[in-house]
């Protein structure tokens, strides 16, 4: 080969790996990219804060134990 085939081989081979690298670049710029909000949100709802304070007790005064039956009954 003479050297102008050399540095010809060369150029065509830095051409492939620039093209494949930019490819590259776009694949993990498209999977890195954060889904939207909503689409992370189970139901597609937005966000809903609840508080760390006890409930108020009252509203489970006139509630079962589910499985448990009531307090004023006996289990079979």
């Amino acid at each position: 080969m003479s050297l102008h085939d050399d540095l010809t081989a060369v150029r065509r081979n830095l051409d492939e790996l620039v093209r494949s690298v930019e490819q590259l670049e776009r694949d993990v710029a498209n999977t890195a990219r954060p889904a939207p909000a909503a689409s992370r949100v189970p139901g597609g709802g937005a966000m809903v804060s609840v508080p760390d304070t006890p409930y108020d007790s009252t509203l489970w005064t006139d509630a079962d134990d589910e499985g448990l039956g009531g307090r004023d009954r006996r289990a079979p």
